[in-house]
């Protein structure tokens, strides 16, 4: 092992950023509603008309656009600018070691990307594990260029493309082969695409174990190819260096002395959050109603753009509120309460895929494709608020999630303590840890 690897060591409690730790948790809250509402309970694996139908009901609907205004895609957004966060944080301890971030972070990457693969391929093809481990090793390539040259990679990222590949995408069959021709192709790959996904909810209502895993493994090989996925982790990219930007100026680390700027980051965020998810819920609201047909409006390969602006201004405008209110005594100890669940994210979130699969798949409870929205939300919730107080308990014993700890160990080439040792009590007091 390398004197690098064998001279570092993960961070201890104490050292710990508690507001970053109420930020993963409430993040992870997030990206639960999110694969939840969109993958666990078969929303877009079933028919359109299906889908439909379950959010018909005015209430139904209502969940439905909140939940495309205020959680679609932001958290996935708060999450991958956190873990580009975490990498600044990183590099930050190495150089202050004397010591390159390289060997370590590939290791940790490394072990992630098992991990993720495992996650993927046994478990459930939303995993985002495998994902984040590929794209750790682009970012280690970010680790020593200027804040310009990272701005124009998150402009490429977040602007550019998706602007310019719909754009692409929508004018160039027609460029080529005329309207007509373009049209029928269109239609001939959203049906492959829809039959994957029905194929995929069949597997996963099915009562068998292995015959749903064996749906999971093989939407695997129509997924994983597709320019959808590598639109995505180019997106994914571009919020990683938006948090290695942040890390890089202490924007979390020292929110006191950048208050004026979560002051601004909160107004403009709540601005284009408005628009751009606003846009977003219009429109679906109009093609759900038959107002609006996508195939026949060309203005749409914009919507992707607007949409992607109202994304990161939410998640930004939850960035600063967070940051700001964390300041406020009251509020910390309110918000304190995830911190648990952020230091276990790892943990939390293969738990929350296993007792999601029980759930929703044939072999537990079957609820897949029957759940109306707000009671798919509601039994997120109800999991989500089971994990808080489980994840306290655990920490108050040892470490480390389990997860996290085999993470840790495999890292750094050895066991790592997990129980927590008792502290030296003062006279008269009985010991604390």
């Amino acid at each position: 092992m390398s004197d690098s690897v064998s001279s570092a060591r993960p961070v201890d409690v104490s050292e710990r950023l508690p507001l970053l730790d109420v930020l993963r948790g409430f993040a992870l809250w997030g990206v639960f509603v999110s694969n939840s509402f969109a993958w666990f309970s078969g929303r877009v694996l079933m028919p359109r008309e299906q889908a439909q139908a379950l959010a018909a009901p005015p209430f139904e609907s209502a969940v439905s656009a909140l939940y495309h205004f205020f959680v679609n895609q932001k958290f996935v957004t708060l999450f991958a600018f956190l873990f580009g966060l975490g990498f600044s944080i990183q590099l930050k301890r190495a150089e202050g070691r004397g010591a390159s971030v390289v060997p370590v972070y590939s290791r940790r990457l490394l072990v992630l990307l098992g991990i993720g693969v495992v996650h993927l391929t046994a478990l459930w093809a939303g995993d985002v594990l495998s994902t984040y481990a590929l794209l750790g090793f682009a970012l280690l390539l970010f680790r020593d260029r200027s804040d310009r040259t990272l701005l124009a990679w998150v402009a490429l990222s977040v602007l550019v493309v998706p602007l310019l590949v719909p754009a692409l995408l929508h004018f160039g069959p027609i460029l080529l082969h005329g309207a007509e021709a373009a049209a029928a192709a269109a239609k001939a790959t959203e049906a492959l695409e829809a039959q994957s996904r029905k194929q995929l909810l069949l597997g996963l209502a099915s009562d068998s174990l292995w015959t749903t895993q064996a749906a999971n493994a093989s939407f695997l090989q129509y997924m994983l190819p597709t320019l959808k996925r590598l639109l995505w982790m180019i997106f994914i990219l571009g919020r990683f260096l938006l948090g290695l930007l942040a890390g890089r100026h202490l924007l979390l680390q020292d929110v006191e002395r950048h208050r004026a700027v979560h002051r601004k980051l909160l107004g403009w965020g709540l601005v284009l959050g408005v628009l751009g998810n606003g846009a977003g819920v219009v429109v679906q609201h109009l093609r759900v109603a038959g107002v609006l047909d996508p195939a026949k409006a060309h203005w749409m390969f914009t919507l992707s753009a607007i949409q992607e602006m109202g994304y990161l201004g939410l998640a930004a405008a939850y960035v600063a509120a967070f940051a700001l209110l964390f300041q406020k005594e009251r509020w910390r100890r309110w918000l304190g309460v995830l911190a648990p669940v952020g230091r276990m994210a790892l943990t939390n979130y293969l738990m929350q895929t296993v007792v999601s699969l029980w759930l929703y798949d044939g072999w537990g409870l079957g609820l897949i494709g029957k759940l109306p929205p707000s009671r798919c939300v509601a039994l997120t919730l109800l999991v989500f608020a089971i994990q808080i107080p489980l994840s306290r308990a655990w920490l108050s014993r040892f470490r480390f999630g389990p997860a996290e700890w085999l993470w840790r160990s495999l890292t750094y080439g050895q066991r790592q303590p997990m129980r927590l040792t008792l502290k030296p009590s003062p006279a008269g007091v009985p010991g604390v840890q």
